[in-house]
């Protein structure tokens, strides 16, 4: 339900010009009388030439009407929305680091691989938000930020379609990821932070220790939730393509360590989950959301939708304002 108020009732004060304008007029007329009248002018009011004097006071009235609407409209009446609508913008910063090492080509989440579902779960996910923060770093043999944190999914969807297998060295260095995905967390503003740690392997690359970096989330009160991809075990492996072009398949074994990644979780108040399917990528993401509060990125409180109505009130100013313009120099001209 809209209701109509004025955003500038000090404007209204403007309304004392109404009266001073009919003043005026009145002392213009009573200043313009023709002290000596002649029969030929009153002869000339007779037959239609001059103005006759019950229409003179129509011309001031205009003006009065004018300058009241055009008071009226500076003081910007406006139609209010009585629901209240809540600014409050509330959400997460997440650091997503994601494992782009060759291991993840595995196909034990047939038809696809791990990459592929990875980056199906991570889409969905990241369309389902509206106010949380995320950031991308990938890692194998080195980890690199492909996103720091952002609200533009759009252009973060657009990256995530991009990433590929074999354009990292290759290995998995989880240390370098997690302290790459906490220098970009270490600055935020935000109450709520988190990182998220997808991997299917074990720490075999990278400078720094992912029990350091674990360490390193603790300090800065940052938890990193671990989620471990694939069934683990001896897993289906692209072996390249046979001689009709089909790929063609060998079991391999990929050394995963799951004590590593609980230990980081609960190092850094996190928790660990095993992802053997796509709805359990799925669910272990949504876990991660679910044990946060929201926390408030900007500033917020709570308003109305207004819609401004001053238009009509100054569209009928100038429309009364030119039309004793036209009168006063036409039929309503006015002769001594």
């Amino acid at each position: 339900m809209f209701e109509t108020e004025l955003h500038d009732r000090l404007a209204l004060f403007l309304l004392v010009l109404v009266p001073l304008v009919i003043v005026a007029a009145v002392l213009e007329r009573l200043r313009f009388t023709a002290v000596l009248r002649f029969p030929l002018a009153r002869s000339l009011v007779a037959q239609g030439r001059g103005a006759r004097p019950w229409v003179l006071p129509l011309l001031p009235a205009l003006r009065a009407l004018a300058i009241a609407l055009a008071v009226v409209a500076i003081a910007r009446p406006q139609e209010r929305d009585s629901r209240v609508r809540d600014l409050s913008v509330e959400g997460i910063d997440i650091m997503i680091a994601l494992d782009l090492s060759t291991s993840m080509e595995a196909a034990d989440f047939r038809p696809n691989n791990r990459l592929h579902v990875a980056k199906e779960v991570l889409t969905d996910f990241i369309a389902a938000r509206s106010n949380d923060r995320i950031g991308l770093v990938v890692f194998a043999g080195a980890a690199y930020t492909q996103s720091p944190l952002t609200l533009d999914y759009g252009v973060l969807k657009e990256v995530l379609r991009q990433l590929r297998t074999r354009v990292l060295e290759d290995g998995t260095a989880i240390g370098d990821a997690l302290a790459t995905s906490l220098n970009r967390l270490r600055d935020s503003d935000a109450k709520s932070k988190v990182a998220v740690l997808i991997t299917d392997g074990d720490n075999n690359a990278g400078r720094i220790s992912p029990l350091d970096a674990a360490e390193m989330a603790k300090a800065l009160k940052i938890p990193v939730y671990t989620i471990l991809v694939g069934k683990g075990g001896k897993v289906p492996f692209p072996a390249g393509q046979d001689l009709f072009g089909n790929m063609s398949w060998h079991d391999v074994e990929i050394p995963i360590n799951p004590e590593l990644l609980q230990t980081i979780a609960a190092t850094t108040g996190g928790e660990y989950y095993r992802a053997t399917n796509k709805d359990s990528l799925k669910d272990g993401l949504q876990k991660v959301l679910d044990s946060f509060e929201r926390s408030r990125l900007l500033e917020g409180g709570a308003s109305a939708n207004y819609r401004e109505d001053f238009q009509p009130w100054l569209l009928w100013a100038f429309a009364l304002g030119a039309l004793e313009l036209l009168l006063r120099f036409t039929v309503l001209r006015v002769f001594p």
